[in-house]
């Protein structure tokens, strides 16, 4: 067994990196704390950051990949759900059941052919369908018990560690433990009925859908941020240096964004994913496993989405460097000598750094969303990968059925609205934090 690294793993790792130094710069500045307690302080908020840290976990898991001799390159989220993944049924079958969701032509044993309903290979093997529901009960029961022992357990901790705390009065306690409670619950609800039951069903060809649907939680995650690291250079440099220089740097820059914005951003992304993939059908010989591939078209996506994306951004800079360039502190910093890349980078950068903020968690959530819409018309993810997009595309011929099979397009809807629903709480706070005119509308 062996480590491998894609590319897009380089990327989390580094995001993480990166999401420890500022925890770091924020613990050793004032301001800076006194910023994030206002935020955490309040209820909602603190509940969004527990769910938020849930998905950023399992993506991080799902970064972590070996290579093994039974089952090839795997992530440690794979090696944790390995009941899900292992647990391969023939075709549909439905939350929590033991037989099929449809019918199939069976030879008896003396030789006549039926044509009903198969018994499910894993889910449910030693129980009858009298037996099934007492089981769900007595393992629910079992749920119940651990969660609250284990929570239990937790507050106590949590509470003896801060609880002389000055700040305690302030913290959100209740909300902060009973979302805590909730994440402890699923948890042990998951691990406990995985073995026994396929918990949202499986799909046409038998595949778990909830191993489906946290496996899509990285590609989510990635779209998300990742993107931001590629947009960030283009409207951060482009916007300020529009702002500052003014003139025929403005004229030109003014021009790119305003051309890239006047193109549809479906129809670009897609005639910049299609080539992209005669690109690769092309050079075969560059990609040596299925994973690095899809791997790679998923990275190329990411810049992709980046590099059509960062305009909005960048006006929000031109236009707050175009007031901030007036003020007195840089007039003074031009009299005094100072070049244009420490006017730029010192000055200029650390007072728009709150709109560069608030706009990166603002449109995390909306590519996500994007995410899941170019996947859904073709042009997103490989095929190969797991992605909420091509949940819902899969789902759209599963509609049509009659019985319909609804439990793909839920478990993608649920868990995708609870990832964007936080993720747009998550920014509102941030925005309200750090944003003076909401800071000022508060007040009023």
């Amino acid at each position: 067994m062996k480590f491998v690294i894609f590319w897009t793993d380089y990327f989390v790792f580094l995001l993480l990196i990166m999401a420890i130094v500022l925890i770091i710069r924020i613990w050793n500045n004032a301001q800076l704390r006194k910023i994030w307690r206002n935020v955490i302080n309040r209820p909602l908020n603190i509940v969004a950051m527990v769910i938020l840290t849930g998905y950023v976990t399992i993506g991080i898991l799902d970064s972590l990949h070996v290579e093994t001799k039974d089952n090839g390159i795997i992530s440690v989220l794979d090696e944790i759900l390995f009941p899900l993944w292992t647990h391969t049924e023939r075709t549909y079958s439905a939350p929590f059941a033991l037989y099929a969701f449809t019918k199939e032509t069976i030879l008896q044993a003396d030789g006549k052919i039926v044509r009903e309903y198969p018994r499910l290979q894993f889910a449910g093997k030693q129980l009858t369908p009298e037996q099934k529901w007492p089981f769900i009960q007595h393992l629910l029961l079992q749920v119940c018990l651990q969660a609250l022992v284990i929570w239990g357990a937790l507050s106590a901790v949590l509470f003896w560690l801060f609880g002389r705390n000055k700040v305690k009065s302030h913290f959100p306690w209740r909300s902060f433990l009973a979302a805590i409670g909730v994440m402890v619950f699923l948890i042990i609800f998951v691990f406990t009925f995985m073995p026994h039951f396929h918990i949202f069903g499986t799909n046409e060809v038998g595949e778990d859908v909830l191993y489906q649907t946290l496996k899509s939680i990285r590609t989510g995650l990635i779209i998300g941020t990742v993107t931001t690291l590629v947009m960030l250079p283009f409207a951060v440099l482009f916007g300020i240096m529009a702002g500052y220089f003014r003139g025929w740097i403005d004229d030109v820059i003014q021009y790119t964004y305003t051309t890239l914005s006047s193109i549809p951003a479906v129809l670009l992304i897609a005639a910049a994913v299609l080539t992209l993939q005669l690109v690769m059908d092309r050079h075969t010989d560059l990609f040596q496993t299925v994973e690095s591939r899809a791997d790679a078209r998923l990275l190329a996506l990411c810049a992709i989405l980046g590099i059509t994306s960062w305009t909005s951004l960048c006006r929000l800079l031109r236009g707050e460097t175009l007031k901030l360039s007036q003020i007195d502190f840089i007039q003074a910093a031009h009299s005094l000598g100072a070049s244009h890349a420490s006017i730029l980078f010192k000055h200029l950068l650390p007072n728009v750094f709150h709109i560069v903020l608030i706009t990166i968690v603002l449109d995390f959530s909306g590519l996500v969303l994007a995410e899941a819409v170019l996947s859904y018309v073709g042009v997103g993810v490989d095929p190969s990968s797991y992605s909420w997009g091509t949940m819902i595309n899969s789902a759209r011929l599963e509609m049509a059925r009659d019985p319909i099979v609804w439990w793909s397009l839920t478990a993608a809807f649920i868990f995708m609205f609870v990832l964007v629903l936080a993720a747009n709480i998550f920014s509102d706070a941030i925005r309200d934090a750090f944003d003076p005119r909401s800071a000022l509308r508060g007040d009023q």
